[in-house]
């Protein structure tokens, strides 16, 4: 119709589309990205975000075709081109507030040479404490039982089984974040020994918190660590 070859026509529309993709190239991977980033539900104006590559920790302000607006907690502003977003790794931090729960992963190191068999005085002293009668009262049953149908001779501590200081005291620290007002008890609650470390025993508390505001969460952590310091030299255990 126009008196030309279809081929040198094909070939200038190629031509020009590569030069408006290069134009618009971020535009273009921006519009893409966008898409990508909502139709997925990976991000949106109000969620934190963090991205350690770029120097990125705070909430989102703005998502444009072109960039991603985040004010970090440092009251900075970092700009992102949306396509990072996709072909990058970041971590929303949305989904643990809609969750209802911060996670607490702390641990305390107890000094080994402080652990010891409990002593009958002990045992007394334990079970005066409201969160601890049941579990010693229970447990000390049950080691009866068993050293009876066994023959143990108690005379030799290593001979059956006995209750130990570090053993009762992470008991205590279970049923005490398990009955803590502060701790959301619809989510796992645990107390466990890490791999020891030269002369030091890693006690680790997992929980989490019921409020997920930062401020709140820091001071419900640091209130129970305040109290797992206090009472420790009431189990006879020292601080590595």
């Amino acid at each position: 119709m126009l008196g030309k070859n279809p081929t040198a026509l094909l070939t200038g529309l190629s031509a020009s589309a590569a030069i408006l993709m290069l134009v618009f190239k971020d535009t273009i991977m921006g519009f893409v990205s966008g898409i990508l980033l909502s139709t997925n539900k990976m991000l949106k104006p109000g969620d934190c975000i963090t991205m350690p590559k770029y120097n990125t920790d705070g909430m989102v302000t703005e998502v444009t075709l072109n960039t991603v607006k985040v004010q970090n907690w440092d009251k900075t502003i970092t700009t992102i081109p949306p396509y990072l977003l996709v072909s990058d790794s970041f971590q929303n931090w949305q989904g643990m507030f809609d969750s209802g729960g911060r996670r607490v992963k702390r641990s305390i190191n107890i000094d080994m040479n402080s652990v010891k068999f409990c002593t009958p005085e002990m045992l007394e002293k334990y079970r005066k404490i409201h969160l601890l009668r049941d579990y010693v009262e229970e447990t000390e049953e049950v080691i009866r039982q068993y050293n009876q149908e066994h023959s143990i001779d108690n005379s030799v501590l290593v001979n059956g089984r006995r209750q130990t200081n570090l053993g009762v005291f992470r008991s205590y620290l279970t049923t005490y974040l398990k009955t803590h007002p502060a701790v959301n008890h619809s989510m796992m609650t645990m107390v466990r020994q890490l791999q020891p470390t030269g002369e030091e025993i890693p006690m680790e508390l997992y929980f989490f918190t019921a409020n997920t505001a930062w401020v709140v969460y820091e001071g419900v952590q640091a209130d129970v660590f305040d109290h797992i310091l206090a009472i420790m030299p009431e189990f006879g255990l020292l601080v590595f």
